[in-house]
Parts: C-alpha cells; sequence; structure tokens
C-alpha cells in the first residue's frame, strides 16, 4: 500500500511495507522505515488509519502486538525547561514495535526542533533498554526502580547536564554544658577495631536537609535529642564512593538529652569524653583534617568563630536553605 502527499512545491510519496511476522508470530517492521522530513507529520497522520488497520488484521494471530499498534504511533512526551522532550514507557511492548515507535518519534521530535530526548524506563522493562541503546540512547542515571537515558538530537557535542555528581555527608560536634563531647567507635569501616573516638558521622538522605540529616544520624548513633546549631565547616573530596565527588560538612548540635543508647549495629561505643582528651588522641593529632576540624570547634565554643545558620528561601521554582553567617551579616530581608 501507498500513500501520496501532494504539496505545491513537490510530490512527497511515503511508502509503507506490510509488516511482517517472525517464527513466534509476533509483526516485524522493516528495519529500512524512514520517513521524509518535509510533510512527515501530515503523511504519517494521513496514513496511520490505514496502517493500523492492517496492523489490526494481524491481531488475530498476536493479540498483545495488534493490541501495541493501535494503542499508538507514536511515543507521548512531555516538554522539560531546556528545549526537549521526556517520555515515559508504562507497559509492556515488543522490541521490534518499540524500535520503529522510536524512530518514528525522534523524527518528529527532529522536526519540532527538540533537543534532549529523555526515557524513562520502569524496572520491569528494562529489557527495553538494549534497543534504545541502539537506536543512539545512552545511560544517564539508574534508581531503584527505574533507568534513564538519554540521546542528543543536534549534531555536535550535548549540553546536557551530568548526573548527580556528590554525595553528602556530616560530622556532628555535640558538645555539653561539661565540655564534654559526644564520641563514638564504630563496628565498621576503615576504623574498626581500632579504638579511636570520633564524631557521629553519616550521610544524608535524598530531600533531607543537612541540619535534619545530622539531628538524625546523632539520634540513630547514639540515641542522644539534639539540636542543629550551625554548619561550622565543610570540606569536598573527589573519586570517593563510587568515582563520585563527597561534599562533608562538620555541624554543631546542642544536646537536648544525655542519655547514651548507643546503635547495635553499626556502633561499638558511644560516651560523653573530655574535649581536652578528644583532641590528644594520635589519630586526631597526626591526621591534618582532624587538627583544622578541632581548632574550628574550639573556637566556636570560645566565641571566636561564627558558622552559618539556615535560612528558609525561596528561588524563582522551590524552597531551598541559605546558609550565611548571621553575626557578621544581619538579615536585610
Amino acid at each position: 500500500m501507498s500513500c501520496r502527499l501532494a504539496k505545491s512545491y513537490g510530490f512527497v510519496k511515503l511508502l509503507l511495507m506490510k509488516p511482517a511476522t517472525n517464527n513466534n508470530g509476533r509483526l516485524r517492521f522493516p528495519q529500512f522505515l524512514r520517513f521524509p522530513a518535509d510533510g512527515f507529520s501530515l503523511a504519517f497522520h494521513s496514513c496511520s488509519t490505514t496502517v493500523n488497520r492492517s496492523m489490526s488484521a494481524s491481531s488475530s494471530t498476536n493479540p498483545i502486538a495488534g493490541e501495541e499498534a493501535n494503542a499508538v504511533t507514536m511515543f507521548k512526551a512531555v516538554e522539560d525547561k531546556y528545549g526537549g522532550v521526556m517520555t515515559e514507557m508504562n507497559h509492556p511492548m515488543d522490541p521490534s514495535l518499540f524500535s520503529t515507535l522510536l524512530r518514528t518519534s525522534l523524527s518528529n521530535w527532529t522536526l519540532q526542533g527538540k533537543k534532549g530526548v529523555w526515557i524513562k524506563l520502569p524496572i520491569h522493562l528494562i529489557g527495553l533498554a538494549e534497543t534504545a541503546v541502539k537506536e543512539g540512547f545512552w545511560f544517564h542515571h539508574a534508581e531503584k526502580n527505574y533507568l534513564m537515558l538519554v540521546y542528543w538530537i543536534p549534531k555536535g557535542d550535548h549540553t546536557l547536564p551530568a548526573n548527580a555528581s556528590h554525595r553528602v555527608g556530616i560530622g556532628a560536634f555535640v558538645i555539653n554544658h561539661n565540655k564534654e563531647i559526644l564520641v563514638v567507635q564504630e563496628k565498621t569501616g576503615r576504623f574498626q577495631g581500632q579504638g579511636i573516638w570520633k564524631f557521629p558521622t553519616g550521610v544524608v538522605n535524598e530531600g533531607e536537609d543537612i541540619f535534619d540529616g545530622s539531628v538524625r544520624e546523632v539520634k540513630e548513633e547514639t540515641g542522644v535529642d539534639t539540636e542543629f546549631v550551625q554548619i561550622l565547616a565543610f570540606r569536598q573530596t573527589h573519586k570517593a564512593f563510587f568515582e563520585k565527588s563527597d561534599l562533608f560538612f562538620v555541624c554543631m548540635l546542642k544536646p537536648l538529652s544525655l542519655e547514651i543508647n548507643a546503635q547495635e549495629s553499626e556502633i561499638e561505643a558511644a560516651q560523653w569524653m573530655p574535649w581536652e582528651e578528644y583532641t590528644k588522641q594520635p589519630f586526631v593529632q597526626n591526621h591534618e583534617l582532624l587538627r583544622y576540624m578541632t581548632d574550628i570547634c574550639s573556637a566556636k565554643t570560645s566565641g571566636e568563630y561564627e558558622g552559618f545558620t539556615p535560612l528558609r528561601v525561596s528561588a524563582p521554582d522551590q524552597l531551598g536553605n541559605l546558609y550565611f553567617n548571621t553575626r557578621d551579616l544581619q538579615s536585610r530581608h
């Protein structure tokens, strides 16, 4: 069958071959199916009814393929903020049909002047990833329940943002009215079995504010309730966790309780230790980062240093926290 579209400046012919079936009875589309850039949308729309009718006739031997073919002619997508589109797959689809529809969609998005194309594959459709990669997509990132792939339409280098590059961790400086600090010994990790007393530390969860993460980590590891005071300093390193960079925030917290209930799974011991005893540990004295940390913490407790306090502020499209020195910069808002 054929469909012809006449235009004032020329004549475009779109040839669609009847899809064949493979040994399993599933539809097999010709791999060389291509659409002309000029007049594509109108031509494809005028032919889609006939094509679907033909595919419906084949559904008697393969109901799934016929149902898929009648359901879509190209992928639905939503526009992003940067001139691209995103489509999310929800239903199973034959890889050959997926490939054909993907090419059709890319042709249409090209005509629309789109740039980046994102495909979100839930875990139960991960088998389609190989087909997408063969069409030029690459892996952008993965979460526990989906895989995100991306494609760049314009010629030349892409300007798509990279996947998240940092992990955020905290170290908690908790000091009581007796100038004792809360310290722990870990059961696992690099300090396991070395008798080293250290600040409670941990990783901030996705969607969790730094100050909330510090309070949670202290509670989980020691059972002590605290109130966030300030961020005193932060450190950045690279090639840390799965080759990602690492941001580590030193946070000061005020204890709201004193009773310790150490976390059995991760903490070997926890206690309130005099500040001088902590700083005299060879581990602290020989570690440059820890020496600077103790100097900063000491200066803070004596009033000679001011850290950063969070202020909830709004951005054009979201809320966040601005951390700044409230002592030296009076709020003007």
